[in-house]
């Protein structure tokens, strides 16, 4: 489909649920459709997806099939939005991660890996969701491939008084950790709710770059190493990667160190 522009497309995908442990699972594109503007439940038209999940009547579509013929995609399941409740008050826009964690969008966070969280408020009030099939490094073009998921997870409840010589002990900011890597964010500004104050949710986006996200991420990669050499060190195990990037450059880079053995919860620390 490449006319008329500009327009929205849904493509829809099945999964090869077949696939046995070991064997890598693939998504496939099974038609596609123009948006047509749909009715809500409260009426409300809507001439374009301005709004999450929205329900189709397919009798206004019409179903191309047959496209991206021999084209199968990697299944990463994964939750999009892992995180604790902000220190700050109010209504806090859910796009952008934060040191509270949030939208973070990394395929990373998946079986088996780790996701470290600073707590803010009493009781964390951890929130999963956002599940996806698949998705690249910076979720690009908006979406990933959408799904519903059910999670197990195993919660891990760090005292300050008990983090003596480990990695974590003084951070700040989500980390992530696989069987292979850890992963530390750059934001373009750490604590945008804090540091922008009342203007922050329209400020963070005006004021964010990419350039000040991958300084963070460096930063921040440097002093976890905690090596004589850190700068040469980073050289030679960190993998940079484009974060979320939309909009929002504010959680727009990421560095990948090394790692040998996998943790497998949410570990919140307190």
């Amino acid at each position: 489909m490449t006319e008329p522009k500009p327009r929205e497309v849904v493509t829809i995908y099945e999964i090869d649920a077949a696939a046995t442990a070991g064997e890598t699972a693939y998504a496939r594109a099974v038609y596609n459709f123009r948006w047509t503007p749909q009715r809500d439940p409260f009426g409300v038209m809507h001439p374009t997806i301005d709004y999450p999940g929205l329900r189709v009547d397919h009798s206004t579509v019409v179903e191309n099939h047959d496209i991206l013929k021999n084209v199968k995609i990697p299944v990463r399941q994964h939750f999009g939005v892992v995180t604790v409740a902000p220190q700050q008050d109010g209504l806090i826009d859910s796009i952008l991660p934060s040191t509270f964690g949030g939208n973070l969008d990394n395929w990373r966070v998946t079986r088996g890996a780790s996701v470290f969280l600073p707590i803010g408020v009493p009781g964390a009030l951890l929130s999963v969701g956002d599940p996806h099939a698949s998705q690249g490094d910076s979720e690009l073009r908006g979406t990933a491939i959408e799904c519903s998921l059910t999670g197990d997870f195993q919660l891990v409840l760090h005292k300050k008084d008990t983090l003596s010589g480990q990695p974590f002990a003084d951070f700040t900011y989500p980390l992530v950790e696989t069987a292979d890597e850890w992963v530390r964010r750059g934001f373009s500004y750490l604590n945008y709710l804090a540091e922008f104050g009342t203007n922050a949710q329209s400020a963070v986006y005006e004021k964010s770059t990419l350039d000040l996200a991958m300084r963070d991420a460096f930063i921040k990669t440097r002093r976890f190493l905690d090596d004589q050499r850190p700068v040469r060190r980073c050289g030679d195990l960190a993998d940079l990667r484009r974060g979320r990037l939309r909009r929002d450059t504010g959680g727009g880079r990421q560095l990948g160190c090394s790692r040998d053995h996998p943790k497998g919860a949410v570990q919140l620390v307190k």
